[in-house]
């Protein structure tokens, strides 16, 4: 005589009760890994990876066909920008390029990417930009920056330096675009040797 109730009387209370053992396999598993943890207070910041700006973008010099500029930034607390990663792209079409980006966690923790190319505006703001016509301007030194910007997105600010076009595009605040823009401004470009 089987003790087993027929398939049509099972209900939710069944299905909870044979999905229960796998959760806590997987809860066991994931906490052997530690790949999973619990912090009451919320989450927390992890740790930013290392990056090298220095020698990539010295190596970007060597390699690409336009100039590659080094920003000097606050390395030290409170005004720290992090580097954090590092891409090359290629435009494809009209107006394309190559790119060479670079990324910083800002003093306040937030992304900023960098990106220097030979591309034209147009083709940058199609590629990066919120919006493709300029909803505005900045002025930082001696260079005129296009800003890009609409409501709900990462603004972009884009300068023509002559001889290579600079992208900065992130989630920071109005004093990290500025510190950023700012920075690249006033850097001259790396030696190609």
């Amino acid at each position: 005589m089987s003790y087993q109730k027929p398939r049509s009387q099972n209900d939710y209370k069944d299905l909870i009760w044979s999905l229960l053992p796998l959760v806590l396999i997987c809860l066991v598993i994931a906490g052997i890994a530690s790949q999973c943890s619990f912090s009451a207070k919320g989450p927390t910041q992890g740790q930013i990876p290392n990056f090298d700006v220095k020698s990539a973008l010295t190596d970007d010099a060597r390699h690409l066909s336009f100039p590659i500029r080094l920003p000097a930034l606050p390395d030290t607390a409170p005004d720290k920008w992090t580097p954090n990663s590092g891409s090359h792209d290629t435009i494809t079409g009209t107006g394309g390029g190559d790119l060479s980006t670079v990324g910083y966690i800002s003093p306040e923790g937030t992304y900023m990417q960098l990106t220097q190319s030979n591309a034209s505006v147009e083709a940058l703001a199609k590629k990066y930009a919120p919006v493709k016509v300029a909803t505005g301007s900045e002025q930082r030194g001696d260079h005129k920056w296009s800003v890009f910007a609409e409501p709900g997105s990462e603004p972009a600010w884009i300068s023509d330096f002559g001889d290579v076009r600079i992208l900065i595009k992130g989630a920071g605040n109005g004093a990290a675009f500025n510190a950023l823009s700012t920075a690249v401004g006033q850097a001259q470009p790396l030696p190609r040797s």
